[in-house]
């Protein structure tokens, strides 16, 4: 799943780019975004200008920094969460955060590269809090249709998917079914009718000092 900004437009409220300049800047990304999920964020740029097929000056008018790129490529996958989240809001049968969750998953596993900076990127505070207000919509409908037992929590899901990342990057290159069973095995967990859990979920302080754990590592 991929929305990268369309041609003649750019990130960030600049003017529209030249049409060859747009596609230059579509490649780039497309490139890191292989690039660094087949070897890490450690690549160099001249790397994902090759790949990409563009000279290197091309790539530091585009982002003057790495870093740059790095964070465009996290805000896109961002939207991509957003637009996941949004769409399961049309489910009407309790089972859109179990959509969210397993697309989450997906889009956590094919972009092996940029895991590391999907849920602790400051430029993507605005799009991470309102991915976190649907995935609350989706855990209440989810209660609602008896699908997900009455005390999980939304930081119990935060939780889920900072888990995945361990699971994904461990296996990496090993097997790439092993988050797709964590996660299913989660999931039974937290259906109703499982035994009662006697420690409490985090409350929203926990969170956001796990956040800047996370933030850190």
């Amino acid at each position: 799943m991929r929305s990268y900004v369309s041609v003649g437009e750019v990130a960030g409220g600049d003017k529209p780019l030249r049409r060859d300049a747009a596609e230059n800047r579509q490649r780039l990304l497309d490139a890191a975004a292989t690039v660094f999920s087949e070897r890490g964020l450690d690549v160099s740029v001249d790397e994902i200008a090759r790949v990409a097929g563009v000279g290197t000056g091309t790539l530091y008018r585009r982002f003057p920094a790495k870093d740059a790129l790095i964070s465009e490529l996290v805000r896109q996958l961002m939207i991509d969460l957003v637009a996941l989240a949004t769409e399961a809001l049309e489910v009407t049968d309790g089972s859109g955060l179990e959509q969210v969750m397993y697309g989450t998953g997906e889009i956590q596993a094919s972009q092996r590269g940029c895991i590391s900076r999907m849920w602790n990127d400051d430029e993507t505070e605005v799009l991470k809090n309102e991915y976190r207000r649907i995935l609350s919509e989706l855990l209440i409908s989810a209660k609602d249709h008896g699908r997900i037992r009455d005390d999980a929590a939304l930081s119990d899901v935060d939780l889920t998917f900072w888990a995945l990342r361990g699971v994904i990057e461990t296996t990496r290159g090993v097997s790439d079914t092993a988050w797709r069973r964590h996660l299913a095995l989660v999931i039974a967990g937290m259906r109703p009718g499982a035994e009662q859990i006697v420690e409490p979920p985090m409350d929203e302080r926990h969170v956001e000092l796990a956040k800047v754990r996370l933030h850190a590592r």
